[in-house]
């Protein structure tokens, strides 16, 4: 089928289905073309070139949105990111990894049986989970910091999980659940990772991150009091934080000897950590050795206590002094597939949103953070593939949820990790300790390990000051995060998670739908050099006292800006800001413009305009049955004793849409319907629309398919004759005007350099000056030649500036949408009213 018959049968079933094929022509399809008979830069003697901007089509729209063969290809090679940096591995990076993943073994391997608790599991399932979140980590990495394993978030999250289902399900293995919950939370994740859904965790601002930590951590920390203390008397630690609190300081008398292992083991830690870094600021030159010391505090504190105890209690393991960690099986006793019961999975499938968030902020927020710092860029899609295949499989070997740690980040980040593989040496030392160390850690105290927890968990407190910073920045932000923490103290950590989230969404939506545009004015400013500013007086200096070189023309240096009438931006009030011209409104979007915000901005632009203006036709009401219901007039038998005839008739809008990025149905016919009010208020004239800074193109076609961007014709004779003007940029460089002004500027500042040498006294030589000399006047006998020369060169400068060429900017199809709120005014004048005066 042939072009043209794909037309017309195309015509033929637009026709019959009543859809008008020309409706973005505003003045009927027997009007005119749009040509440049009138147009400013038809005249003279530069040459223009016709320029029609071609709309985007649903093609095109098909194509950007449908991926090449080549970006399938670089997609999958996406997938394995080890594959562009693999093949540069040396020596001295492996040095580097070996340091970094040694150092982060050994502390992943008490971290790790630690949070094992907190998911009301056996330690060795936190072993099986650290193992398997380094290893598999750095084939999908886009960090090298990062370091994937169980935290004491999630591990929270995952021993409220279980505890819940258990008391549904009572003899079903807590192990089994955490694993199965892993294995969703990870197939979850792994399919947003395919899709290249990473950008959503942009919507989880700061604020609600820092609070979901700093809650949970409080939380965490609460409900670790109770064993560090040794308290004898049981109660649930999986409450309200606030309950937590009440009710372990209400069993402090049941305190035992489980106290001194587990008070002086946090208290240790902290003081190691605060010696190390007075050492370091006291010695810079070892900081690096003051560093891994303090990095292995952890280390060096569970084996003290442990070897204490090992001394207690080697002779009454049946009976110890204290409540030891007691046996872990050596290897992977766990090792299957794990078991997905529809049953299990439909107890707890209410927080799998909550698991799902915890998974992904935390680790993306410690990745972005850590990538800030060492000046590499991840990709959160990526991140999201790499944590979902690190759940996916970690159940296998008896795994439960794993995501980004912040304290094993931070420390492999210190340590000098060159590269991800360093999670492949961290993999060998937690394996080693799976097969080789089961049977110290029988000994490990358990009020330690829950000292271990509190230390840990400490750092993911904000600190007053970053709050105090919100407050600086934005005090809405800072109430946030107060809400997410109380929310998170007085409900839980699932709830806290929930509450910011929304109300971070409430506060973005609410700023969207509630952004208020600007009325700009028009502001004359001159560049004027910062030591110049003010005169001996401390005063504000003249413009015309300071410049450098007197040749230099005082209105080259001004130009004409745009500002909020009302100085909202905070410019200085002090500056008059002139409305652009009487009945010339230009207005501003500050939040994009769609269906959220579309009858705000509206109805603050109509109001704004009828308290600005006047009627055209003052006799519209005459009778008092003419007037509208919501604009009944003066109370009956008095008469309006309001004068507006000294307020201008409304002529045109200006619309800045340099916020916009697109449009919508909604925002589209918001503008109809103003257009056509406004049409009905200035009637019999009508309003004509102008847009500057149309960034896209779709949002031109959608404004066009309303009837924008041309002039709207009268609604009582039609179309009127209107004067287009256009934008146009010079094509070629060497002939151009600016070329051309820079030629003159360049030869006006050397001899303006060279007089200012003499006159500074700076001593020439007299050499040089000779033989300059010489070549001029072999060059040229007289006087009369060189000027004849000059003249040349000038005509000749003179014919290429006259000849040069211009493109138009945009194309002549649009002619009210303008590339800049100077050129929109302008045309606003020239097509407006004989009475508005012209610009000066």
């Amino acid at each position: 089928m042939t072009r043209g018959t794909s037309s017309k049968l195309g015509h033929y079933v637009a026709k019959g289905l009543g859809i008008k094929l020309p409706y973005r022509d505003p003045l009927g399809a027997t009007a005119e073309p749009v040509t440049r008979g009138e147009s400013t830069i038809s005249m003279g003697t530069v040459d223009t070139y016709s320029y029609n901007e071609p709309e985007p089509t649903s093609i095109e729209w098909l194509c950007e949105i449908m991926p090449t063969g080549g970006q399938l290809g670089r997609y999958f090679i996406s997938l394995f990111p080890f594959l562009t940096w693999i093949g540069n591995y040396n020596m001295q990076w492996l040095m580097g990894d070996m340091i970094a993943g040694i150092t982060v073994g050994a502390v992943v391997v008490p971290q790790g049986m630690a949070y094992a608790q907190l998911a009301n599991l056996e330690v060795q399932y936190g072993l099986y989970s650290s193992f398997m979140g380094v290893l598999i980590y750095w084939f999908f990495a886009t960090s090298k910091d990062i370091t994937i394993g169980p935290v004491a978030v999630m591990s929270t999250l995952t021993g409220t999980i279980v505890a819940k289902v258990q008391l549904e399900f009572p003899d079903y293995p807590g192990h089994l659940i955490a694993s199965s919950l892993a294995v969703i939370c990870g197939g979850i994740v792994f399919v947003l990772g395919l899709l290249r859904l990473g950008f959503i965790v942009d919507f989880i601002p700061l604020p609600a991150i820092s609070a979901f930590m700093t809650g949970s951590a409080i939380s965490i920390c609460a409900g670790q009091v109770s064993t560090m203390l040794g308290e004898t008397d049981k109660f649930s630690t999986r409450g309200a934080t606030y309950r937590v609190i009440i009710d372990t300081l209400k069993h402090l008398p049941s305190s035992s000897l489980d106290a001194a292992m587990g008070v002086t083991a946090c208290a240790m830690l902290y003081i190691i950590r605060a010696a190390c870094s007075y050492a370091a600021k006291k010695q810079p030159s070892k900081a690096k050795i003051w560093f891994f010391i303090s990095t292995l505090r952890t280390v060096f504190v569970i084996l003290f206590y442990t070897m204490i105890s090992a001394a207690v209690n080697l002779h009454r393991r049946d009976n110890p002094a204290f409540k030891l960690l007691g046996t872990v099986p050596r290897g992977f006793q766990q090792a299957a597939v794990p078991r997905m019961d529809s049953h299990i999975i439909s107890a707890y499938v209410g927080e799998l949103p909550a698991a799902v968030i915890v998974l992904l902020i935390e680790h993306i927020a410690i990745s972005k953070s850590f990538g800030r710092v060492n000046n590499y860029t991840i990709d959160p899609s990526q991140e999201f593939v790499a944590i979902g295949v690190t759940n996916l499989l970690g159940p296998f070997l008896g795994g439960y949820p794993a995501t980004g740690s912040f304290s094993r980040t931070a420390i492999k980040s210190k340590a000098g990790v060159r590269t991800p593989l360093a999670g492949c040496i961290t993999a060998v030392v937690v394996l080693l300790a799976i097969y080789a160390l089961p049977a110290l850690f029988f000994y490990i105290p358990k009020a330690s390990l829950a000292g271990v927890i509190i230390h840990a968990v400490g750092d993911l407190i904000t600190p007053p000051n970053v709050v105090y910073q919100f407050w600086r920045v934005s005090p809405l932000d800072a109430i946030i995060f107060f809400i997410g923490v109380i929310v998170t103290v007085f409900s839980s950590i699932e709830n806290g998670i929930y509450c910011t989230v929304c109300v971070s969404v409430a506060v973005l939506l609410f700023r969207v739908a509630k952004a208020r545009g600007q009325f700009l004015g028009r502001v004359t400013i001159h560049s004027v050099v910062g030591d110049h500013l003010l005169n001996g007086e401390g005063k504000y200096g003249s413009l015309g006292n300071n410049k450098k070189d007197p040749s230099d023309d005082e209105e080259t240096h001004q130009r004409t800006i745009f500002l909020p009438i009302n100085h909202t931006d905070g410019s200085n009030p002090d500056i008059d800001v002139e409305q652009p011209l009487p009945g010339i409104f230009i207005y501003r979007f500050s939040e994009g413009f769609n269906y959220p915000n579309a009858n705000h901005y509206t109805d603050n632009l109509v109001q704004s305009i009828f308290k600005a203006t006047r009627r055209t036709n003052p006799n519209t009401y005459r009778n008092r049955g003419d007037r509208p219901w919501n604009d009944a007039g003066p109370r009956r038998g008095k008469e309006n004793t309001e004068d507006d005839s000294h307020l201008p008739l409304l002529q045109a809008v200006i619309l800045d849409f340099s916020s916009v990025n697109n449009v919508d149905v909604t925002s589209i016919q918001n503008l109809i319907d103003v257009r056509n009010q406004l049409d009905m208020y200035a009637s019999p004239r009508s309003v004509q629309w102008h847009f500057a800074h149309i960034n896209n193109r779709w949002t031109k076609r959608g404004l066009a398919a309303a009837g924008f961007g041309y002039p709207t014709p009268m609604a009582s004779d039609g179309f009127h004759r209107w004067k287009p003007i256009f934008s146009v940029a010079e094509i070629e460089g060497s002939a151009s005007a600016a070329a051309h002004a820079e030629i003159v500027a360049n030869q006006r500042e050397q001899a303006y350099h060279k007089s200012e040498d003499l006159e500074s006294g700076v001593k020439v030589d007299s050499n040089a000056i000779e033989r300059e000399t010489q070549a001029d006047s072999s060059s040229s006998d007289t006087t009369d030649v060189i000027h004849e020369d000059k003249l040349q060169r000038d005509i000749t400068s003179s014919q290429a500036y006259s000849r040069r060429k211009v493109a138009l900017v945009q194309g002549m199809n649009r002619p009210f949408f303008h590339i800049d709120l100077t050129s929109a005014l302008q045309s606003a004048v020239a097509n407006a009213n004989d009475e508005i005066p012209h610009m000066g």
